[in-house]
């Protein structure tokens, strides 16, 4: 009986150490997932690394656009091609009228083809 009561001791004993292991590491997952106070931190150590590269960004940011390519059209060319955007538009809206009013007829079309073979199931009698 003394046995039994020391090894239900040193299994609760176990637990017990099992259960502050696992507090343990999860305090220190916690710690190392918070993003946010690991950035604070690392603002307040290194602010000039931080100042000068959003300065940098920066710089990128509003100089990127200052290179931009000059393109020449043709006001022939784009009145062509105004035309066939046009025409395009048309064709597509077309297609939309045509698949909108088709749409019931090939819905019941599928349902009657893959869903429905004209015998009666054999679950029913």
């Amino acid at each position: 009986m003394a046995e039994d009561s020391e090894s239900i001791n040193q299994l609760k004993g176990e637990i017990a150490g099992s259960r502050e292991r696992v507090a343990r590491e999860l305090r220190g997952l916690r710690y190392e997932l918070d993003f946010p106070a690991k950035f604070r931190r690392s603002f307040r150590k290194q602010t000039g690394s931080w100042i000068s590269a959003a300065a940098a960004v920066g710089a990128l940011i509003a100089l990127a656009p200052m290179r931009r390519k000059k393109v020449y059209v043709d006001a022939k060319t784009r009145h062509k091609s105004d035309k066939k955007l046009m025409e395009t538009g048309l064709a597509v809206a077309g297609l939309k009228l045509v698949g909108n009013l088709a749409r019931p007829v090939i819905m019941e079309f599928v349902k009657n083809r893959f869903f429905y073979s004209g015998e009666p199931s054999r679950g029913r009698k």
